[in-house]
C-alpha cells in the first residue's frame, strides 16, 4: 500500500473529520487539502473523503477595500458592544441608493427614523449603563494595547456581574476596570494594577476592591502572577540584550524555588531580576530607569535585589 493514493467511493455519505483514525493504516495523521477537496491519511496516503464542500466565499478579494465591498454579511456578533453588534444603523448620508439627494421631505422622514432608532437601540437605564461599561473596557484595552480576546472576555465577565447585581452600588468604571483586570490575568496578560491606575477614571484601591469582590462572588480561581511574564516587556522597553532576558527569567525561576517570590510585587521582583542579569551580563542599567519601567521605587528594586542575590551567589558557586 506505500506510495498509492486510494479513493473512497464518492457516493458514500460516511462523514469523517481530523480526530477520526485512518480505516487502512489506522494513523490519526488526518489532514485537509483545502486545494483539492480531500481529506486524507498523511502516513499511507489513504483518502478518506474527497469533493468537499467549499464553505467559502464563491469571489475573490484581493483587497481590504474588495472584500468589504463584496462581502454581502455585516460585521460578526461582539460582546464588546451593549447589543452584541445585532442593531441597524441608518446612514447620515440624505442619498438615496442611486446617489441622488432625498428631497426636503424625505429628509425630515430620515432623520425622524434616526432619532427613533437611537432611542429605541437603548431603551431602558440598564441598556444605558452597559453601554458606557463596555465603552470604558474598550477604552482601557485600547489604551493598553491589549489583544481583542481580553476585551472580550472582560465584556462577558461585566455582563455576568450585571446579571448577578454586583454593579448597583459601586461606580461602573471601576467594575469595568475590575473586570478588565480579571481578563488580563485569566489571559497571562502581564499588566499590573498601577498601570490601570494610570488609564482608569477610579484610584488603585477601588480597583483592587472591586477586583477582590468579583473574584469572591463569581468564585473565579485565580492564579498568582508570574514575574517571569513581564521580563520579555521590560527588557523591550529597557532595549536590553537577549542574554539579559534569559539570565532574569532563570534568576526568577531560582528565587521562587527558594520561596523568595511569595507575597511579594511581581514587577518588583522581575525588576530586580533584570538589574542583577544586566549586571552579570555586563549590560548595565540604572535602578533608576528598571524602577520608571516597571512602576515601582528604586527601594523596592533594592530590597528585591538584595533578597535575590543570596540565589545568584549559588548558581555563581
Amino acid at each position: 500500500m506505500s506510495g498509492e493514493f486510494l479513493y473512497t467511493d464518492s457516493s458514500s455519505n460516511a462523514h469523517f473529520d481530523d480526530s477520526d483514525n485512518c480505516p487502512e493504516c489506522g494513523g490519526d495523521s488526518i489532514i485537509t487539502d483545502d486545494v483539492h477537496g480531500e481529506l486524507l491519511c498523511q502516513d499511507c496516503g489513504y483518502i478518506l473523503q474527497n469533493r468537499m464542500i467549499d464553505t467559502g466565499a464563491e469571489w475573490s478579494a484581493f483587497t481590504h477595500k474588495e472584500s468589504q465591498a463584496k462581502s454581502r454579511v455585516g460585521s460578526p456578533m461582539t460582546e464588546t458592544l451593549h447589543d452584541r453588534g445585532l442593531t441597524t444603523n441608518i446612514h447620515w448620508k440624505d442619498a438615496d441608493a442611486h446617489g441622488q439627494p432625498l428631497s426636503p421631505r424625505k429628509k425630515e422622514t430620515m432623520k425622524r427614523l434616526r432619532t427613533w432608532q437611537q432611542r429605541v437601540r437603548i431603551s431602558k437605564a440598564g441598556e444605558r449603563n452597559l453601554r458606557l461599561a463596555l465603552s470604558e473596557v474598550n477604552r482601557m484595552s485600547s489604551a493598553l494595547a491589549l489583544p481583542e480576546q481580553v476585551t472580550e472576555m472582560a465584556s462577558v465577565i461585566y455582563r455576568k456581574a450585571l446579571k448577578d447585581d454586583l454593579v448597583q452600588g459601586r461606580s461602573i468604571e471601576g467594575v469595568a476596570c475590575g473586570c478588565l483586570y480579571i481578563a488580563c490575568r485569566k489571559q497571562n496578560i502581564p499588566r499590573s494594577l498601577d498601570e490601570f491606575d494610570q488609564v482608569a477614571r477610579v484610584d488603585r484601591n477601588e480597583i483592587a476592591r472591586t477586583y477582590r469582590c468579583l473574584v469572591a462572588e463569581q468564585n473565579l480561581e485565580m492564579e498568582p502572577v508570574d514575574p517571569r511574564q513581564f521580563v520579555p516587556r521590560f527588557c523591550s522597553e529597557l532595549e536590553t540584550s537577549r542574554p539579559v532576558q534569559r539570565k532574569a527569567v532563570d534568576i526568577l525561576e531560582d528565587a521562587a524555588e527558594a520561596g523568595l517570590t511569595s507575597g511579594k510585587s511581581p514587577t518588583g521582583l522581575a525588576g530586580a531580576a533584570i538589574y542583577i542579569a544586566a549586571i552579570l551580563c555586563e549590560d548595565r542599567c540604572t535602578q533608576s530607569e528598571i524602577a520608571s519601567v516597571a512602576q515601582v521605587t528604586e527601594v523596592t528594586i533594592r530590597k528585591r535585589y538584595q533578597e535575590q542575590l543570596e540565589v545568584v551567589d549559588e548558581i555563581e558557586a
